[in-house]
């Protein structure tokens, strides 16, 4: 794995500290229109997750916008590294411990990937996890079954690369299955439960894989 300099957490702290200025200053002028009681400082508490939260969408969705990630292979000392490295920090420090959680029903974990920048159609919605959601795409009428994992990156040794994924309409992604980067999926296909389907696989329309690593049963 590539090495996280102190430049990118430096960039990523000012963001991180602009978040909690911007989070601390709007609870603080919610508590200051609160009336006495004892639920007060529990309101305050959950307004501060709250707005610490949406301020970390905006500043993320900011930053992505002026530094946005790149696709193939990401080399050292790049700009795209740089977003690329600041990316996977907002998710070590922020979110993956929001989208991974099982307490967040699934219509508004579906909010959240949207706020992050997934492109998700009507009636789709993923009780699993999308670990880059700037790079997903799924189409309309999909379900992502539940702990299943779709990843954009491939981090192997010091091999830095990104690749989208795109799923197309009235797509099924079995329960813990995993589509890994580059991976592209056509109409009606079905990946079956626990399916690993592995880097740059084109499964075609109306297609049903399976297995580790997944192949084309029907």
């Amino acid at each position: 794995m590539k090495k996280i300099t102190i430049q990118q957490i430096a960039i990523f702290m000012f963001l991180f500290s602009i978040i909690l200025i911007l989070g601390i200053s709007t609870t603080s002028i919610v508590f200051s229109m609160l009336p006495s009681s004892d639920f007060r400082g529990i309101i305050c508490i959950i307004v501060a997750i709250v707005m610490i939260y949406a301020y970390a969408f905006l500043v993320y969705r900011i930053f992505l916008h002026f530094v946005p990630l790149r696709t193939g292979n990401i080399k050292q000392a790049t700009r795209a590294e740089l977003a690329a490295q600041v990316n996977i920090l907002f998710y070590l420090i922020l979110f993956n411990s929001l989208i991974r959680t099982h307490f967040i029903p699934v219509p508004l974990l579906r909010l959240i990937y949207l706020a992050l920048g997934a492109r998700l159609g009507e009636n789709t919605y993923s009780a699993g996890v999308l670990l880059d959601p700037p790079l997903t795409q799924v189409g309309d009428n999909c379900i992502i079954g539940h702990d299943a994992t779709l990843f954009c990156h491939a981090i192997e040794g010091q091999h830095f690369a990104l690749s989208p994924i795109k799923i197309g309409n009235n797509v099924t992604i079995g329960a813990m299955a995993i589509i890994m980067s580059g991976v592209k999926i056509d109409d009606g296909a079905i990946i079956c439960a626990g399916a690993v389907v592995t880097k740059n696989c084109h499964i075609g329309k109306n297609q049903i894989w399976g297995g580790v690593p997944a192949k084309r049963i029907k």
